[in-house]
């Protein structure tokens, strides 16, 4: 046994061959550059229509993000404004005055005021007519109130649409980044003479999942932004209906009151 341990560290040990340290040295300085990629070197060195279609990513996200802070801002003076004249309009003052305080102000009115406004102007002009029933007028004030309330709505909804439109076809275009990125690694590497391996075929990769990744990136935020705001529309919405009915009550009393 003590014989076999001698001979054992005494056998020298073969250098490997020359082929083989070259190919660990390559193998090791591929690594190396592969771990040395980062986001912008993936972007600069892809290919032409994969650029192209990260600009059109980028385009859409800057897009994106513009219309979510402005819808965000309008929804917000949206709601306060609603909070704000309802505590004026339940607060016991009377119509005309409240009327007078809206129509004297010199800026845009929007939101209830607006709604409030168009069915006591047309209310009181129906009314100076002779031989105008109490119903006929509260018709015309529920009319001008819809359709008040139904420009208000639609300025709400500006840029709704074109907001889920990014959020739904960003991952799509950012597919079809992918799939030509790609072809285009898989042409390239067909094409060489060489044999090559995972070190020449990842950069091509990496640069086909980042339009992936952007496009999912686009459409994240675009799609939840769009379902808050959507529902801050919808709600927006009951509450301007609501108004509408409970002062359709307080005009049909005040008519019936004239006749």
């Amino acid at each position: 046994m003590t014989s076999s341990l001698i001979a054992l560290l005494a056998t020298t040990v073969e250098a490997l061959p020359e082929e083989a340290v070259q190919a660990v040295t390559q193998g090791a300085a591929a690594a190396g550059e592969a771990a040395s990629f980062n986001l912008w070197d993936l972007v600069i060195k892809a290919s032409l229509p994969v650029q192209f279609i990260m600009a059109l990513l980028v385009i859409a996200s800057i897009t994106s993000w513009i219309i979510i802070f402005r819808k965000w801002k309008v929804i917000r003076r949206a709601r306060a404004e609603a909070d704000h004249f309802e505590e004026r309009f339940w607060s016991g003052a009377e119509l005309s005055k409240l009327y007078a305080g809206t129509t004297e102000r010199n800026r845009a009115m929007g939101g209830l005021e607006a709604i409030f406004e168009a069915g006591f102007r047309e209310f009181n002009r129906i009314r100076q007519r002779r031989g105008v029933d109490a119903r006929a007028q509260l018709e015309g004030a529920q009319r001008a109130m819809r359709a008040t309330g139904s420009r208000e709505l639609d300025g709400l909804e500006h840029n709704l649409e074109l907001l889920a439109n990014i959020g739904s076809t960003s991952p799509y275009i950012g597919l079809v980044g992918t799939v030509f990125g790609i072809m285009v690694t898989m042409h390239s590497l067909v094409s060489a003479s060489k044999q090559v391996g995972i070190a020449d075929v990842a950069p091509g990769i990496s640069e086909a999942l980042l339009a992936t990744a952007m496009g999912l990136f686009v459409a994240i935020p675009a799609v939840w932004a769009y379902n808050r705001f959507a529902t801050g529309v919808e709600r927006l919405a009951v509450r301007y209906d609501a108004f509408s009915e409970e002062f359709s009550s307080i005009l049909q009393r005040q008519a019936h009151l004239d006749e």
